[in-house]
């Protein structure tokens, strides 16, 4: 079959390569158009009951995610000057296109009541400006005067003041984002030059801005890197610039259906999609390597004398030798990132799909365009074969098969050792995770969300539904009855130390009570019997006439139009997958005491849907690498029809696997999206060496009278030229991922590195020793 395909492809070789090229101008349309994602991916699928809830919470009371927050921390924030920069900036914040508030101090208001129109008015507390410093001072005393305030605007013991600025939700999750965020930067800038005062951004909608700015600019300093590393890496093992060339070619080509793939499958690039440009350049290079070293071999060991023939028989024997082997490897390579596509996460689909189709037309550019192109050189001289003798490797490949041969014994010795202090190192790993999980400890979008942690106990948002399970349930004196119990319920959850107080009616009901009582501060409480019969005709919620004060349109943010939920909206700190379960559990477990059953308490919003999506990810990832096993094992049972062959090939490829997962117990490493997604890549890969390992001695054993150790011999010397090529090709291009500045992608580089090899090192003495010890017994 083989043999007729590479006569196919030589003789219809000008055909192939403008059909190639028109393709890859075609897909070079597309590709242009792929678009990066501002939005944090959805882990969830559709379906699922969390994602519904919060969704149905969003169309009650909006998005929960559109919030950002600006920090300062100065014991002089009061005086004049600071406080009139301040006021500035905040002018400029709200005038900023796309933000529909802002609340900070120098808007702060305060309640006076109204008692012969019986409403509440708001008055700002502070000035447009201030010539002198009592006036200001005086205001100050007013502010303080409200405990509404407190923990929300400032922090009374460090000093801390916090700016909200709320964004338009359809402009954060679009590219607008980037210039709000570059206004807000400015406007922020400015105020830092005249105060020389430091100043803290964070919230989610800051955190994603920057998240998909910097996937924009490593995606591209990733694809160079890997790029130039590879024409190195080319140019130093052929010593050939038309045959780095041609490898280039071929990878460049990939990278633009890889795009283009992004776009026609109607996706945009996440955080995960971005590497694969990169992870093409490096996997494609070993597809060059294989076939061209092949192609040198043959040529080298053919007969012929006529160079014209003796370069078409290599070219030939190239193509029929190597590509069965290239197939089984990019497919093998193809189901470990494709077996992402099996799980229910939209992230990890996108990127399995992706990743499949992409692995695919690297091997078909590959066939097509390697003969084809490599028929129109000149035969490759002996400058260009030199490799093929190389001392060093060869010097390396003879220890190889003097400890193959020689300490079998100690070979598998040594590997039971190093299994069994990995099995220890598994049962240590730890599954938590981050929302800032990929950002490092010295990052100041990490550092200024630790600010707020510690001075405002967070900005993640989690939400608390309370459900009166019935259409205007919250009515007359039950519905006082119920603000108590919200009150109380608040008061628990405030003295959390993970969690400010919370931000509800009964909040709104006390600032109320205070402007009553001629805003005196210790009436700052929920209303007696004797204050609401009053109140609620201030507040204007007594009668259902639809119209409302100027006090109702906040207390309304908190209960639906439908007078059926409650919601209590809490601040948290980032306090990763492990606690948090914790934590809501013991929230549910106390809201039982304050709710009876006729009350559904319910936690949503994104603290909670991250929490689940990460559950579901490393679920999802954990079953992706026993679907990846599993497949890749009928490929090789299919490709050598062999049992004890099949073992053979499979314990060198576990092991790496399990290496990787005890170092990432011994060192602490936890399991989490960004870490799991390394085993069903790096086995999809790493297999691949196993794959060409057991090809060529497959091949060899005919030649060598089916002589096991005589066969192995021969394949170690063949096939470790290539293996420890492709396998430094491999390892230095992850390697390259360690230059991000995400923990995820960095732990992608590293352990994937680590697992490659170690995969190599096994691949070279432990299955060998395997061979032997397996088949020394049956011809």
């Amino acid at each position: 079959m083989w043999k007729p395909l590479a006569k196919f492809v030589l003789k219809y070789r000008l055909v192939l390569i403008l059909l190639v090229l028109s393709l890859t101008a075609w897909m070079g349309y597309f590709a242009k158009k792929a678009e990066l994602s501002y939005e944090f991916s959805r882990a969830l699928p559709k379906s699922d009951a969390i994602y519904k809830a919060n969704e149905s919470f969003k169309k009650m009371f909006g998005d929960d995610g559109n919030l950002l927050v600006v920090g300062v921390q100065d014991e002089h924030f009061f005086k004049i000057d600071k406080f009139a920069a301040y006021q500035k900036l905040v002018k400029k914040l709200k005038g900023t296109p796309c933000v529909e508030d802002v609340l900070s101090v120098s808007n702060a208001v305060i309640l006076e009541k109204d008692p012969d129109q019986e409403k509440f008015n708001s008055r700002k507390i502070f000035s447009e400006s201030y010539t002198n410093d009592d006036s200001l001072q005086n205001d100050v005393m007013v502010f303080k005067n409200q405990p509404f305030y407190n923990s929300m605007l400032y922090n009374s013991g460090s000093n801390a003041y916090l700016t909200a600025v709320k964004v338009n939700k359809d402009s954060i999750n679009s590219p607008i984002r980037v210039r709000i965020a570059k206004d807000i930067s400015a406007a922020i800038d400015e105020y830092k030059k005249t105060t020389k005062q430091e100043v803290y951004i964070s919230g989610l909608p800051w955190i994603r801005t920057v998240v998909a700015e910097r996937i924009k600019s490593e995606m591209r300093l990733f694809l160079v890197a890997s790029l130039v590393l590879s024409i190195l890496i080319l140019f130093l093992f052929f010593r050939s610039i038309s045959t780095t060339l041609i490898s280039l070619g071929i990878v460049l080509i990939s990278v633009v259906f890889t795009l283009a793939s992004i776009y026609l499958c109607g996706y945009k690039i996440t955080l995960l999609t971005a590497l694969l440009p990169s992870l093409v350049v490096v996997i494609g290079i070993p597809n060059c390597i294989y076939f061209i070293n092949k192609y040198h071999t043959s040529y080298l060991n053919s007969k012929e004398t006529d160079p014209l023939l003796r370069k078409n028989q290599a070219l030939v024997d190239m193509v029929s030798k190597m590509g069965v082997v290239t197939l089984f490897c990019n497919i093998t390579a193809a189901i470990g990132f494709a077996v992402f596509a099996l799980t229910k996460s939209e992230i990890l689909k996108e990127f399995g799909v992706v990743s499949g189709i992409s692995i695919m037309v690297i091997f078909m550019v590959s066939f097509l365009l390697l003969p084809s192109v490599l028929s129109y050189l000149p035969a490759p001289r002996k400058s260009q074969l030199k490799y093929l003798e190389n001392k060093w490797i060869g010097s390396f490949l003879n220890k190889v098969e003097y400890w193959v041969f020689g300490h079998k014994k100690w070979i598998l010795v040594v590997t039971g050792l190093v299994s069994i202090v990995s099995i220890m190192g598994v049962f240590k790993l730890k599954t938590e995770a981050f929302i800032v999980d990929d950002l490092p400890k010295t990052d100041k979008v990490f550092t200024d969300l630790k600010f707020f942690e510690k001075h405002f106990k967070g900005v993640m948002p989690l939400e608390i539904l309370i459900d009166t399970k019935k259409r205007r349930g919250i009515k007359g004196n039950k519905a006082l009855k119920l603000f108590n119990k919200v009150d109380s319920f608040s008061m628990f959850i405030a003295e959390r130390k993970e969690m400010n107080r919370p931000l509800s009616i009964s909040e709104g009901l006390k600032f109320a009570t205070q402007a009553f009582n001629d805003n005196d501060s210790t009436a700052y409480h929920m209303p007696g019997e004797f204050e609401s019969a009053f109140l609620l005709d201030y507040l204007n919620v007594k009668k259902d006439s639809g119209s409302e004060g100027n006090f109702a349109k906040m207390m309304n943010s908190f209960v639906d139009t439908s007078k059926r939920y409650v919601r209590l909206s809490v601040s948290m700190a980032d306090i990763g997958t492990e606690k948090l379960p914790i934590v809501l559990k013991e929230i549910e477990k106390k809201s039982k005491e304050y709710f009876d059953t006729s009350y559904n308490v319910s936690l949503t919003g994104t603290s909670i849907t991250f929490l689940e999506g990460s559950k579901f990810i490393i679920k999802g990832l954990k079953e992706s690498i026993v679907w990846a096993f599993l497949l890749i094992a009928v490929c090789m049972l299919y490709l050598f029809r062999s049992l004890r062959v099949l073992v053979c090939s499979l314990l060198p490829n576990l092991i790496p696997l399990l290496t990787t997962a005890g170092i990432m117990g011994w060192a602490g490493v936890p399991l989490k999206p960004s870490t799991v997604i390394v085993f069903s890549i790096a086995l999809g890969i790493a297999i691949d060496i196993t794959i060409r390992f057991l090809v060529n001695y497959r091949q060899v054993l005919p030649e060598n009278g089916n002589d096991v150790k005589k066969s192995v011999s021969a394949t170690v010397q063949q096939t470790g030229l290539s293996i420890i090529y492709t396998s430094l090709v491999l390892t230095a291009g992850f390697i390259v991922f360690c230059a991000s500045s995400f923990g995820g992608i960095f732990a992608l580089g590293w352990l994937t590195s680590v697992t490659l090899f170690v995969a190599t090192i096994t691949n070279l003495l432990f299955l060998p020793v395997l061979l032997i010890v397996f088949t020394s017994a049956k011809k």
